[in-house]
């Protein structure tokens, strides 16, 4: 009974009272930034390699590793939840968004350059293709848009709109 319940919770997006992310996304560096701090290894292995060649390895693998881990832990996280959009460490709530639009190829190009709003607030990150730039509705605010990078810009929006749609609809 307790097994089934807990499946009907996580089929409903619920657990124990908490609302589960409608969306959740780390915007990890690409392949290339991951190959390229790789190439830090060797290098820290050449630098100990004449005092010893045994600890140079270990130190060069480690130094790799280490920094790659970094670069993974700290990546950003765009996150819909509980009503609120959390992207990196700031976050705003839905009712203060307006409708997210979707760019990708040279339209996300043109978005993250030339039509870039200087005065939106912004996650950009290389190597990721995707762009959502969701407009803030506050008049109090002086941020025109969210400008977020996304590998999937078509859950993030949907994500945005779907917690917009529940945060208006009233509870009975």
């Amino acid at each position: 009974m307790q097994n089934s319940m807990r499946h009907a919770d996580a089929r409903s997006g619920l657990t124990h009272g908490h609302q589960e992310p409608h969306y959740r996304e780390r915007l990890g560096p690409s392949l290339w930034i991951l190959v390229a701090a790789a190439l830090v290894a060797p290098m820290a292995a050449l630098v100990i390699s004449p005092i010893d060649r045994t600890i140079a390895l270990v130190v060069g693998a480690a130094v790799g590793v280490v920094l790659i881990a970094l670069m993974i832990a700290a990546a950003p996280v765009v996150e819909v939840r509980d009503g609120e959009l959390r992207a990196g460490r700031a976050h705003i709530d839905v009712e203060f968004l307006g409708m997210p639009q979707v760019h990708l190829g040279d339209d996300a190009r043109h978005a993250r350059g030339a039509g870039l709003d200087p005065r939106s607030w912004h996650l950009i990150r290389g190597g990721i293709d995707g762009l959502v730039v969701i407009p803030v509705t506050d008049a109090d605010d002086p941020t025109t848009a969210w400008v977020i990078s996304s590998r999937t810009p078509d859950r993030l929006s949907a994500a945005v709109r779907r917690a917009q749609i529940t945060r208006s609809t009233p509870r009975t």
